[in-house]
């Protein structure tokens, strides 16, 4: 399993709770697509964490690099619903920050 991680702020003005369920859209578009396997949102707690990462944090699961591949060119397409969806989530951060990790070790490690 592959996690794509963002991290971001919110854009002046946009409401926490709108912007969970704008994510919660999007993403559950692209999952019931089959182009994600899963995904959460959460949220900086009592202040703790890096000062260089946003108070937002979107974990978004892929089976492997070509599932996530797929998703990138559903969205990069700009179009139709997944564009309508991913426009109001992009459109309400800022200061966004992304990372690629990896189960670890996977199954493809086999030695030393």
């Amino acid at each position: 399993m592959d996690t794509y991680h963002i991290w971001c702020n919110l854009q002046p003005g946009v409401g926490d709770l709108e912007f969970a369920g704008d994510v919660a859209a999007y993403l559950d578009h692209l999952r019931d697509a089959g182009l994600i396997a899963c995904h959460r949102l959460t949220r900086r707690k009592l202040g703790l964490g890096p000062s260089h990462l946003g108070e937002f944090h979107i974990a978004i699961d892929v089976i492997d690099l070509a599932q996530l591949e797929r998703a990138f060119q559903q969205v990069a397409a700009r179009q139709g619903e997944t564009e309508r969806l991913h426009a109001r989530v992009y459109g309400a951060v800022r200061d966004v920050t992304f990372a690629l990790y990896r189960d670890f070790p996977d199954p493809v490690r086999t030695g030393g």
